[in-house]
């Protein structure tokens, strides 16, 4: 099988006394992650009133989070229908940065992030954590009856997105994972389009992304000179991850390693995929292919330009990112009778409407159909929100139980195609996806 097993030993040797996680979080004490559906047991959330507030957890205080926290503070103030209860973080720093920031005692700090999630009173968790944890952490928030806004990635692996995705559907819990692209209106009017039949059946599609925005390097982010393992709990960072001696560097900037991220397929990637898949249609994907390399930011692990090809059953997705030089690729998704032009590439969707051009030999059709030769589609643009009409939308999630915009079975699905990516860049190889066992093979797979 192509999918390592570091974090399943890992799991299978951590002892019940396992230190709290990275950034926030803890073991499932003694549970590995393919033991852990068997093992499992979920507790009931507290029913929500149509006047309780919706009280809050955050785990894992970095930059990210910072913004989760703002304007859940000021939606409390303004509106009054959250409160933020508690935080959790390794990082004394952060923790009192969180501490402040979300206005909460020094009671309502966590080490622990079991701690945390045990809380009766909490009823929703935010996690912001480092890919590698964000699995374990989820799933000990869903076993506590949390519903859980979950940050992209939605893991590190298949198998465990796969695990969270059953998990979720078991405990009747909200899952939304935490790419605000699948908020945008842009892909959800394309997702109308296409079934309203205005391209025909979908062939490919393309998107990608462009991060040339400053000479020090993507995800060269501030380390704090005065970091160090007596206010980094630096074990619990590792967590399932392999053991190295403190490197403030891996902290701080961790996406630019193996052991943590994906690089570009997890940061990036992960956001053109999901809304495409959204729009086009959920499944998994048939074959991946990568390519690329460390061109001019020699001081990383992971490529800084990628690209990835990826062949579903009846149509393919290209995506291309280069965080060293230029522009994505367009953000566009190509039919049998005609195209749907969505932005000039995935990071510039401040566009106010979407383009469906046919092609020729469907244009007179198309035009009885629409009346225009070219049909420009409104949409509305989220100017300076970012990512809170996703956070909306879980909180309306969270009340009413219907499933958000980025469910965790579409997380699933999005994941394996980009651990796929992944993988076939590491090791240098064509891999495929079994339907049938929901596993990756070097091995083509037989079509029923």
């Amino acid at each position: 099988m192509a999918e390592k097993k570091t974090r399943r030993n890992f799991l299978k040797q951590a002892g019940a006394g396992a230190a709290a996680v990275t950034v926030g979080g803890a073991l499932l004490p003694q549970t590995a992650a393919a033991q852990s559906k068997s093992r499992l047991s979920f507790a009931p959330g507290r029913v929500l009133g149509a006047n309780d507030r919706i009280n809050f957890g955050f785990v894992g205080c970095g930059g990210r989070m910072g913004s989760h926290i703002r304007y859940l503070a000021a939606r409390a103030k303004d509106k009054g229908d959250v409160q933020l209860l508690a935080v959790n973080d390794i990082y004394d720093k952060r923790k009192q940065q969180a501490r402040e920031s979300a206005g909460v005692d020094e009671k309502s700090v966590y080490h622990d992030f079991n701690e945390l999630s045990a809380r009766k009173d909490i009823d929703a968790i935010v996690i912001a954590s480092p890919d590698h944890w964000h699995f374990q952490h989820a799933m000990a928030a869903l076993k506590n009856g949390k519903d859980v806004y979950l940050e992209k990635p939605m893991t590190y692996t298949i198998e465990e997105a796969k695990e969270l995705a059953e998990a979720v559907r078991t405990s009747k819990r909200i899952l939304q994972v935490g790419s605000q692209y699948t908020s945008m209106d842009h892909f959800w009017k394309a997702k109308q389009a296409i079934k309203d039949g205005l391209i025909g059946d979908v062939v490919w599609a393309s998107g990608g992304f462009g991060r040339n925005q400053n000479k020090r390097g993507e995800w060269n982010y501030t380390i704090d000179p005065d970091a160090s393992e007596k206010n980094i709990d630096w074990k619990a960072f590792l967590g399932p991850a392999p053991k190295r001696a403190f490197d403030a560097a891996r902290y701080f900037r961790w996406r630019k390693y193996w052991d943590y991220s994906g690089g570009i397929a997890t940061d990036l990637f992960y956001h053109t995929i999901s809304p495409l898949l959204l729009a086009i249609g959920s499944q998994f994907p048939e074959r991946v292919t990568s390519s690329g390399g460390i061109f001019v930011q020699k001081d990383r692990e992971v490529p800084d330009t990628f690209f990835m090809s990826v062949d579903y059953p009846s149509f393919s997705i290209q995506l291309a990112c280069s965080v060293a030089s230029g522009l994505g690729a367009p953000l566009v998704i190509h039919g049998s009778e005609g195209t749907i032009y969505l932005a000039e590439d995935s990071e510039r969707l401040s566009n106010t409407s979407i383009r469906v051009t046919p092609d020729r030999p469907y244009a007179e059709d198309f035009k009885k159909k629409t009346g225009k030769d070219v049909l420009e589609i409104e949409v509305k643009v989220n100017q300076g929100r970012g990512m809170h009409p996703h956070m909306e939308n879980f909180l309306d999630s969270v009340r009413s139980r219907q499933e958000p915009n980025f469910p965790a079975d579409l997380g699933y699905k999005a994941m394996a195609a980009i651990r796929m990516g992944v993988d076939a860049y590491r090791q240098n190889e064509v891999l495929f996806f079994d339907p049938r066992r929901e596993k990756t093979t070097s091995r083509p797979v037989a079509k029923v």
